[in-house]
C-alpha cells in the first residue's frame, strides 16, 4: 500500500457554551481545526485531525499546523502508510521539531493502519479495557457561583470528573474552588487546572487556602521547575500538563517524581506513535494519565477513545469527549458520551468516517 494523495481541509467548530475561557484572559468562541485525508493506491483513506487551543495555549496554531502539513507531505507520497515509525522519521528529516504538525498525519496513517487489518485500532493499540472509561469535564473560567451551577448542570448529565479552569486572581481562585468543593458528591472529582496562570507565590497561597479540600492541583506554574516547587508544598495529589512537550521530558518527570498524574496529550507528543510510547512508559511506572489534545471534533475524539479504552483502567485517570462540546460533527460513526463515560468504536481504523460536506473543498491538496 501506497500514499498516493494528502488532502487538508480547514472546519469552524462552534462552542455550545459560546467561549471557553481559562488562565489569564485567554479565550476562544471557534475553534479552528485542520482535518486530513490520506488517499492510497489500496483505495482506503485514512483520517486524522489537529485542532490547538488557540495561539496562546502551547507552540502550536490552525494556520501554522496547515502549512507545516504542506512542507512534509510531498515527502510522504509513495510510502506505505502502515509503517508509522518509517513515516515518521520521513516527517522528522522533512522538518524538524513541530510535532503538532505530524499529529494529523500520524493519526491518518494509524486509520490506515487500522483499516489494512481489519481491526479497530483500540485492538492494535493494546486491546480493550473493560465496557467504557471515565470521563472528565472541564468548567470553563466564570465567576465562582456560576462554575458551580455549571459544575451541577454537568453531573446532571452523567460526569463525575470536573476540571475547574482557573489562574487567575488569587482570591477569586481559592473561592472558585469552595464553592465547586461544596457542591461535589462523594465518589466525585476535583480539579484545579491553572493552565501555568500562577506565579509561585500566587500559588502556594491558593493550595494553603484550599488545604482541607479534596481537591487536585494542576499545572500551576510555567514552568516545571516551579511545578515541582509547589508540589514540594502541599499534600494535594499533582498533575502535570503543559510542561510535558515530549518523551524527553515525561522520563525527566517520573524520575524527579513530579506528578501523581499526568496528561498525555496526542497532538502534543505528534501523533498516536508518541502518545503511544508515553502512555505504555505510565504504564510501566504505575502513574495514572489523563489521554486527551489540545482540543478536537469527532475525529481528535475517535484517537483519544482508541488510546484511552486500551490504556489499563486502573492507570486511567480519565480523558475528554471533545465532540460534545463543540456544534460541528465531522464524522459519522464518532464514539458519543452516555453517563459520564464513553468506549471506542468497534470498525476498522478510527472507526469513523468523515461528513465529506462538513469538511468541504481541501484547502492543499498534495500528490506529488
Amino acid at each position: 500500500m501506497k500514499i498516493t494523495r494528502i488532502l487538508v481541509h480547514q472546519v469552524d467548530l462552534p462552542l455550545h457554551e459560546g467561549r471557553y475561557s481559562w488562565s489569564g484572559g485567554k479565550s476562544v468562541d471557534v475553534f479552528d481545526a485542520t482535518i486530513v485525508r490520506i488517499e492510497t493506491d489500496a483505495g482506503l483513506v485514512g483520517v486524522g485531525e489537529v485542532t490547538p487551543l488557540g495561539p496562546v495555549y502551547l507552540p502550536s496554531y490552525a494556520t501554522g499546523a496547515r502549512t507545516g502539513i504542506a512542507e512534509v507531505a510531498p515527502a510522504l507520497i509513495g510510502l506505505d502508510p502502515r509503517e508509522t515509525d518509517v513515516l515518521g522519521r520521513a516527517m522528522d528529516d522533512r522538518l524538524k521539531g513541530h510535532p503538532y504538525v505530524k499529529s494529523a498525519i500520524d493519526m491518518a496513517c494509524w486509520d490506515l493502519l487500522g483499516k489494512a487489518a481489519g481491526l479497530p485500532l483500540v485492538t492494535l493499540l493494546g486491546g480493550r479495557n473493560g465496557d467504557d472509561f471515565v470521563l472528565y469535564r472541564a468548567i470553563s473560567k466564570r465567576d465562582p457561583a456560576e462554575m458551580a451551577t455549571n459544575l451541577r448542570g454537568y453531573r446532571e448529565e452523567g460526569y463525575r470528573r470536573f476540571q475547574l479552569k482557573v489562574g487567575s486572581d488569587v482570591e477569586t481562585d481559592i473561592a472558585r474552588i469552595h464553592a465547586c468543593a461544596d457542591v461535589v458528591e462523594p465518589g466525585d472529582i476535583l480539579i484545579a487546572d491553572a493552565n501555568t496562570g500562577w506565579l509561585p507565590h500566587e500559588a502556594a497561597r491558593v493550595v494553603r487556602a484550599v488545604a482541607d479540600r479534596d481537591v487536585y492541583i494542576e499545572q500551576p506554574c510555567r514552568t516545571y521547575e516551579e511545578c515541582r516547587s509547589i508540589r514540594r508544598r502541599t499534600s494535594h495529589p499533582f498533575v502535570m500538563d503543559e510542561s510535558i512537550e515530549d518523551l524527553d521530558s515525561l522520563v525527566r518527570a517520573l524520575r524527579d517524581d513530579a506528578m501523581d498524574v499526568v496528561n498525555i496529550k496526542i497532538g502534543k507528543f505528534g501523533g498516536l506513535t508518541k502518545a503511544r510510547q508515553a502512555r505504555d512508559l505510565c504504564v510501566a511506572r504505575g502513574i495514572a494519565m489523563t489521554i486527551e489534545d489540545a482540543w478536537g471534533s469527532d475525529v481528535v475524539t475517535a484517537a483519544i477513545a482508541h488510546l484511552a479504552h486500551s490504556t489499563p483502567t486502573d492507570l486511567l485517570f480519565t480523558a475528554t469527549d471533545f465532540n460534545s462540546y463543540v456544534t460541528v460533527s465531522t464524522a459519522e460513526g464518532a464514539p458519543q458520551r452516555r453517563d459520564g463515560r464513553m468506549s471506542a468504536p468497534t470498525g476498522p481504523g478510527l472507526g469513523i468516517e468523515p461528513r465529506l460536506e462538513v469538511l468541504g473543498d481541501p484547502v492543499i491538496d498534495i500528490d506529488r
